[in-house]
């Protein structure tokens, strides 16, 4: 076989493929046995059949056919390998040469990753945020807390801001009542402006066993839109009673004998919060930052998809949000200009941070065991709220194996360049990375621990992973 290579930009190839008849043999065997399965030739039993006489059957011609169909994708794949080419997406092909017992060529056309080096990836300087927790900050965590162990009473005055209530809802327009419009018994916080346009206001100052009738339009539903007239029927009114901050609120809220002991504890856990938070913050800059130092081309397909990719999962999300895009840019105050522009970077960013990632993989000889693809599995379900095994077998069957394997040695580059990093608070402070990295294992350990129903199986998933692995390094 000659292979001729062909660059047409730093991302794209044309690879230009010439094969000799005599190198097809195994090509042709394999088509004559699915042939020979397929035809009933008279005097022969299925799969039989002579090649001569399956020539003669099915015409020289569907089964030259049949033979380069079965073997342009391995012979396109070994030159890949050949050229030590990273090939990306799927190739166009175009055989432009096919003369029976001669020669077959053909040509493919493919974006690649650009060949680069990842060279400055060690000593990177990054700055984040103090772990220090403030006197104020734990009195809200604590009252966070407290707002858990409140208790609801009965109050005789008028509706004020804060109160909760209990209150039946009914609309009706130009005097048709609506049967969809309707709540009864419906718990509700005066001041929170979650439910119609024009109920708080209407609520304050009303009593137990008030009723009235307001304007309002209408949001969702059949009736969208529409001014309606909404009767509001007040049932009960309380008041959210808080315990008080002491020695028997700690005893009852916590393990703790006192509230000094409790504010302590809290204090303790929001800084362990907090320097996860700075490894997180770290890792994101440190990115940041190599992205930014290396400068390679992108394929336009590649960031093109990933643009896609990312537009269809706002849009999914958005729908079972029940919001449209119109009024999702409204929320996050940009244009629709603003938006594409930002949706664009963001995918070409992240095209980038992948092949960056995946070189320094390959510089640095990184992959991913069994027990690593494992625990990325057991981690990934976790997070989205199904079994190990059942994530394990979702990503075996679509093909996304590959998928994990990646993210697995992406994440231990990421690792590399964060350990090589300079850490640093917005004091100055050396941020202390292992420890850290260390807590923050131990937090992910202790939460998989207390919500884990099932034990890992995620064989498949390992053994799929160690083909693409093979199939990685080839591509180098």
């Amino acid at each position: 076989m000659k292979t001729d290579v062909e660059e047409l930009s730093p991302t794209r190839v044309k690879l230009t493929i010439e094969v000799p008849f005599d190198e097809l043999e195994h090509a042709f065997d394999e088509t004559y046995k699915s042939l020979a399965k397929q035809v009933r030739i008279k005097g022969f039993r299925p799969g039989k059949a002579p090649a001569r006489l399956i020539d003669r059957y099915v015409g020289r011609g569907a089964v030259i056919s049949e033979a380069v169909n079965h073997a342009v994708p391995e012979l396109y794949n070994e030159a890949i390998q050949k050229e030590e080419l990273f090939a990306l997406g799927q190739p166009d092909v175009e055989v432009t040469k096919l003369e029976d017992n001669d020669e077959l060529a053909f040509t493919a056309e493919v974006d690649i990753r650009p060949k680069f080096e990842v060279s400055d990836y060690k000593g990177i300087e990054v700055t984040v945020d103090n772990a220090e927790v403030t006197d104020e900050q734990v009195d809200e965590q604590v009252g966070t807390l407290r707002e858990r162990f409140s208790t609801l009473a009965g109050v005789d005055r008028p509706i004020e801001n804060g109160d909760h209530l209990s209150i039946d809802l009914s609309a009706a327009i130009d005097g048709e009542k609506l049967e969809d419009v309707a709540v009864s018994g419906y718990s509700y916080e005066v001041g929170t402006n979650t439910m119609l346009e024009g109920l708080d206001e209407t609520l304050l100052g009303m009593e137990s066993g008030g009723e009235t009738t307001f304007k309002t339009t209408l949001v969702g539903g059949e009736h969208e839109g529409k001014e309606a007239d909404v009767t509001v029927t007040v049932h009960s009114v309380k008041v959210k009673e808080l315990p008080e901050l002491d020695d028997e609120f700690a005893q009852l809220a916590s393990e703790f004998d006192t509230i000094d002991e409790l504010r302590e504890d809290v204090r303790k856990r929001m800084t362990e919060v907090r320097r996860l938070q700075q490894l997180s913050a770290a890792r994101d800059k440190a990115l940041e930052k190599l992205i930014e130092s290396v400068d390679i081309p992108l394929p336009d397909s590649v960031v093109d998809e990933e643009i896609t990719r990312r537009r269809q999962s706002l849009e999914q999300q958005l729908a079972q949000g029940g919001l449209t895009k119109e009024a999702y840019l409204e929320s996050q105050e940009k244009t629709e200009e603003e938006f594409e522009e930002e949706l664009t970077s963001g995918a070409r960013s992240a095209v980038k941070a992948g092949f960056i990632l995946d070189q320094l993989a390959i510089q640095e000889d990184l992959s991913a065991d069994q027990g690593e693809l494992s625990q990325y599995v057991f981690e990934q379900a976790q997070r989205m709220g199904v079994s190990p095994d059942q994530l394990a077998q979702h990503l075996v069957e679509s093909n996304q194996i590959r998928v994990a394997f990646t993210e697995v040695v992406r994440g231990k580059a990421m690792d590399l360049v964060l350990a090589g990093a300079k850490v640093t608070d917005e004091d100055g402070n050396v941020v202390e990375q292992e420890t850290a990295a260390t807590e923050a294992e131990a937090e992910a350990t202790d939460e998989a621990v207390e919500t884990a129903s099932e034990p890992v199986d995620a064989t498949a998933a390992a053994e799929a992973a160690e083909d693409t692995s093979t199939e990685g390094e080839s591509a180098k």
